[in-house]
């Protein structure tokens, strides 16, 4: 398993955050995810032979924000 940190930009409410988390979560692979509204981050805990870190960034835009890789381990 692995674990990444994404900077997430355009959430506003708690209404963002749920469109945010499940949009991760419909990445297949994914185990966990925690969107942190005050900070503008996700957590997401995935299966890397299944999914990609493009992948998340690529669903956070598709649910209409913007994300970037803030780190991973």
């Amino acid at each position: 398993m692995a674990s990444l940190i994404l900077a997430v930009t355009g959430m506003h409410c708690g209404n963002c955050r749920q469109k945010v988390e499940q949009a991760l979560k419909r990445v297949a692979g994914t185990y966990g995810v925690n969107v942190d509204l005050e900070h503008g981050t996700a957590e997401v805990d995935f299966d890397p032979g299944r999914a990609a870190a493009e992948q998340f960034v690529d669903a956070v835009a598709s649910a209409g924000y913007q994300a970037r890789i803030a780190g991973g381990a």
